[in-house]
């Protein structure tokens, strides 16, 4: 009668351990069978690349960290000072400037650039970081006119003054998409690349004009 026990309490043992794994298994076929998205996500190329399909796991990894990271900082900072000297030159433009396609490029840069300031200093505001100063040094900035050139077109007036400030401007266009494509490439945070491809398409564009105002 013992062994008999013993071997009914064996075989009670089995069953309950066969029905604990057959519920198990049963949730993991439950859980396992929530639905699961498998459309293609389209993400739009940056300024000059075309849009490419992402896979549903692609698509998990390829949306950019809201995090800030040191490459962001200081390219917000950078860019604040980069934009402030372009005001310099276009205030400037309406008692030196002779063209009216110039002083309205000039307009339009202003009207861009000064609300990208305050936007950009707001953001260092709220992720408390501290705001770049007014005297700022921007040695190695790209783009950035000396305060040589700087003398010189404020020294201009008439044609001497629009050819000084298209071919500074350009420079300066030019240096700003070099900084926003690097950040593309090394910063992580949303805004700032928003930023960055709206630098980047937008100066591209005031380029190719400014460039038709040369004649070249």
């Amino acid at each position: 009668m013992r062994i008999a026990w013993q071997g009914g309490a064996r075989l009670g043992l089995v069953l309950v351990a066969g029905a604990a794994f057959f519920l198990s298994a049963c949730a993991e076929d439950v859980r396992g069978s929530a639905p699961v998205s498998t459309a293609p996500v389209i993400a739009p190329g940056r300024p000059g690349e075309e849009a490419r399909t992402l896979s549903p796991a692609e698509a998990a990894t390829a949306v950019p960290s809201p995090s800030v990271n040191a490459a962001d900082v200081r390219y917000v900072q950078d860019m604040i000072v980069h934009h402030r000297q372009a005001l310099d030159m276009t205030a400037l433009v309406p008692a030196r400037a002779s063209s009216p396609k110039l002083k309205a490029l000039a307009d339009r840069i202003h009207d861009v650039q000064e609300p990208e300031i305050r936007a950009m200093t707001t953001w260092l505001d709220q992720e408390r970081l501290p705001r770049p100063d007014h005297h700022a040094s921007h040695e190695g900035m790209p783009g950035m006119a000396s305060p040589e050139q700087m003398n010189a077109l404020r020294a201009a007036s008439g044609a001497a003054f629009d050819s000084l400030f298209l071919q500074l401007m350009v420079a300066h266009h030019e240096g700003a998409i070099t900084m926003a494509t690097t950040v593309l490439t090394e910063g992580s945070h949303l805004t700032v690349e928003q930023w960055a491809t709206d630098v980047i398409a937008e100066q591209t564009a005031e380029i190719r004009r400014m460039r038709e105002m040369q004649g070249t």
